[in-house]
C-alpha cells in the first residue's frame, strides 16, 4: 500500500506491518542500518579511549609506568590456582 492521507483501520495497519516485515527491501535497509550503527559505536568507543589516553598522559602516566601508577610500586603477582 502506498502512503496516503487516508485513515487506516487497525487491521490495515497490521497487514501493512506484516507486509513490510517480509519485504526484502526493508531487510536490506535494516542490515545497512545495523552496519552503520556498529561502526558509529566503534567510533564512539575509540573517541572515548583517545580522550582517556590524553587524560592519562596529562596525569603523567605512560607505557613504562602505568602499572606502578595504577597498582603501586610492587604490584602483587596474580595467584595461579
Amino acid at each position: 500500500m502506498a502512503r496516503t492521507n487516508k485513515k487506516w483501520s487497525d487491521e490495515q495497519v497490521e497487514a501493512e506491518i506484516t507486509r513490510l516485515n517480509n519485504s526484502e527491501y526493508v531487510k536490506l535497509a535494516r542490515k545497512e542500518q545495523q552496519i552503520k550503527n556498529r561502526r558509529r559505536q566503534y567510533m564512539w568507543t575509540m573517541q572515548y579511549l583517545e580522550a582517556r589516553g590524553k587524560q592519562l598522559a596529562s596525569d603523567g602516566i605512560n607505557f613504562k609506568n602505568i602499572e606502578e601508577k595504577l597498582f603501586g610500586e610492587n604490584p602483587a603477582e596474580p595467584e595461579i590456582l
